[in-house]
């Protein structure tokens, strides 16, 4: 991709991660502690529904799409099987009555229940439209498919404060399934050629069984995933209280400015990816994305150390403990962010139950974490055993990739990663305590990371002038 697409693709998650940040201080004051962290429950219920009903077919969609003769025939292959099975699934529940708002909010309302299942299906739906945009390098259709919803969510709870509706969990469980239901809708408007052509193909089982030997090891793998992302949110539901929830919810949310880095890298490094793979050219390019992304992500830790302190500002006083949290939040956007460069063996060697190897172990530490962790400290902990997990599988996925396709330079990787998720744990627990000695401690990492990565740094600002020398050439 071209940087002018690559900035395209970036309008989405950069707006959305602003709007974002815009309607979270809303939320914290306008609605209960307890009631933000219901949200957070129901975004783990999002994230894992989308993991579990897709059958890691939408990965195969991104592997097989530059190989695919009919791109709509894959896309109904990908997405047929589990819509099927996730519909199925929601109306079994919702003859149960209100028993899905129970489990989730422990608020047993059928209305509840319903807007939840009209979010899960949206969440679906939304996930394989989107796909389509970005595997057909669709740049602003797809971000603004992303930055829309959030508009929506803004403009929703500012009506709620103009007009002073009820603050309560019903209206924003609504808000959220009002936003969710727009994007999918925009995602219908700008793929509606690519999945109404789709609808009139044959479903071929001889392509859905080979694209179901690549997508089911990846089941498995997913749900560990989600569990290494999820199972934090579920231990302080069980361990702690909503309460506590709310706190480590509002600190994630805060985390997912770092958020941005992994949501354009994302967008753009898989499908790159795999169109080297294809054409046999670029892959040696590899070594130098992933120092370049080792180096912004150091930068990432050393910041939000320095500056954590700022979104204090921003939130009520019940709220002041994310100043603390936050840094270790940063971790799981930041270090997977990284482990996408360096796992780029196992997606090539199409080995994928050496990706769900990883997450399930990786998914074991932080089960093991978060049971001994949260007790003791409550969301500091939860946010302490996230972020180390983190680094075990940036640690597995790195080196089964290195073992399925080949060696790289990794020592600089592990070091710096691994003194910034100690800084990270120790700032989380203790930071309070030892304010000035963290202070120096993210100024002696900010200093190594101006000195290691010293030719990274020098090339970007080479390539910022040339790129300003050349906007500034008259036109002839």
């Amino acid at each position: 991709m071209t940087p002018k697409q690559i900035a395209v693709f970036a309008i989405g998650p950069v707006g959305g991660a602003v709007l974002g940040l815009i309607s979270l201080p809303v939320i914290t004051w306008f609605f209960s502690q307890e009631d933000v962290g219901r949200m957070a429950m129901l975004q783990v219920t999002l994230g894992f529904s989308v993991l579990l009903f897709s059958l890691g077919l939408d990965q195969s969609y991104v592997r097989e799409f530059h190989e695919a003769d009919s791109k709509p025939a894959l896309l109904k292959r990908a997405m047929l099987p589990g819509l099927v099975l996730l519909v199925v699934t929601v109306l079994v529940l919702l003859s149960l009555g209100g028993k899905l708002a129970g489990w989730l909010f422990d608020v047993p309302a059928w209305h509840l229940s319903m807007l939840v299942a009209l979010a899960l299906v949206g969440s679906f739906i939304s996930r394989f439209l989107s796909l389509v945009l970005r595997m057909n390098e669709r740049g602003l259709a797809f971000s603004m498919s992303q930055l829309l919803p959030k508009l929506l969510l803004l403009a929703i709870i500012g009506g709620y404060v103009a007009v002073g509706a009820d603050k309560n969990l019903t209206n924003l469980v609504l808000a959220n399934t009002a936003a969710i239901a727009f994007v999918c809708a925009i995602y219908g408007w700008n793929t509606r050629a690519e999945w109404l052509a789709g609808i009139r193909t044959r479903l071929d089982i001889d392509q859905l069984k080979s694209m179901f030997r690549f997508g089911l090891p990846l089941i498995l793998g997913g749900l560990a995933f989600w569990g290494l992302t999820a199972v934090d949110k579920v231990f302080l539901r069980t361990l702690a209280s909503f309460e506590e929830l709310g706190v480590y919810s509002v600190s994630v949310s805060f985390a997912a400015a770092a958020s941005i880095l992994q949501s354009v890298f994302s967008t753009v490094w898989a499908p790159t990816v795999y169109k080297w793979a294809s054409a046999g050219t670029g892959l040696e390019n590899v070594n130098r994305v992933s120092r370049y992304i080792l180096a912004l992500v150091i930068l990432g830790f050393a910041l939000a150390g320095l500056l954590s302190w700022v979104v204090t500002f921003f939130l009520p006083a019940n709220y002041a403990a994310v100043q603390w949290i936050v840094v270790s939040c940063i971790g799981y956007p930041l270090l997977y962010t990284l482990s996408e460069t360096t796992v780029v063996g196992i997606g090539i060697s199409r080995r994928t139950s050496f990706s769900m190897l990883a997450a399930v172990i990786a998914f074991a530490f932080n089960l093991i974490g978060n049971w001994w962790l949260i007790p003791i400290f409550g969301a500091a902990g939860a946010a302490v055993s996230t972020c180390v997990s983190f680094w075990v599988f940036l640690l597995l996925r790195t080196e089964f990739s290195i073992f399925l396709w080949k060696p790289m330079p990794r020592l600089v990787l592990y070091a710096f990663t691994l003194v910034s998720v100690a800084g990270a744990v120790v700032f989380t627990l203790w930071g309070e305590v030892l304010r000035g000695w963290m202070v120096g401690y993210w100024l002696v990492v900010l200093g190594a990371w101006a000195v290691v990565f010293r030719g990274e740094i020098l090339g970007v600002l080479e390539f910022l002038a040339k790129r300003q020398k050349r906007a500034e050439l008259p036109l002839i």
